[in-house]
């Protein structure tokens, strides 16, 4: 099995608990509200979004199911496990993301983002790959930061 692992940091100017009840606690319902062409549902399959919880996101063209490995509230912190459907493959045995936001000193977040993901084999991934991927993930993050700054009393 091969490992490969990166780490990403995004800047907002929206506060670190406004950001992760907005795209963590409350994704399954705002997500597909916010994008969607892209995404039809998203529901726990497994439990209520504590840890040990799975939810599948239904995309238009396919689905995905995280396993939340572990989730707190208090340190804005955020484990999950991609662990089935679009991203896994004959050669991607599992993806696991490792996320936290934190205050920024202009008084907004800095949200980290740790992947590791996990391939059959010596499989390496190619490095436009994991730029798509960069690029999905900051776009989610960037719609659900616009959302917040248009309604500054949702998830206050």
């Amino acid at each position: 099995m091969g490992v490969s692992t990166y780490t990403d940091e995004y800047t907002s100017p929206v506060l670190p608990a406004r950001i992760f009840k907005a795209s963590i606690l409350d994704s399954h319902n705002l997500m597909p509200r916010l994008l969607p062409n892209a995404i039809k549902s998203v529901k726990f399959i497994k439990g209520d979004g504590d840890t040990g919880s799975v939810k599948q996101i239904n995309f238009v063209g396919g689905f995905a199911k995280h396993q939340i490995d572990e989730i707190d509230e208090k340190a804005f912190t955020y484990k999950y496990t991609l662990i089935e459907g679009i991203g896994i493959s004959d050669k991607i045995e599992k993806v696991s993301y490792d996320v936290k936001f934190e205050s920024s000193p202009n008084g907004g977040t800095i949200s980290k983002m740790t992947t590791t993901i996990y391939t059959h084999g010596d499989f390496e991934i190619k490095e436009e790959e994991l730029k798509a991927g960069k690029e999905k993930v900051l776009g989610l993050y960037k719609v659900v930061e616009a959302y917040l700054i248009k309604n500054p009393d949702a998830y206050v």
